[in-house]
């Protein structure tokens, strides 16, 4: 059974919360800290940072739209 993609605004990702569907290095919550905005200001990447560890990753927003890796909210 697939999940549906969640609908997403890039424009309102920041600061948004996440949780890891499959933590990872007991990462499972995350926070929207940046938006990376291409030459005409439309949203191409997010950094995301794990809340227990503090490390970033940068990544396309789009990633965040795959239900099945990613959770809206705290959980």
């Amino acid at each position: 059974m697939t999940t549906a993609p969640h609908r997403l605004n890039p424009r309102k990702l920041l600061l948004s919360k996440w949780t890891a569907a499959h933590p990872v290095n007991r990462e499972k919550h995350f926070l929207v800290t940046a938006l990376f905005r291409d030459e005409e200001g439309t949203v191409i990447d997010i950094e995301l940072q794990a809340v227990l560890t503090q490390r970033t990753e940068r990544l396309a927003w789009q990633r965040l739209q795959d239900a099945e890796t990613w959770l809206l909210g705290w959980r």
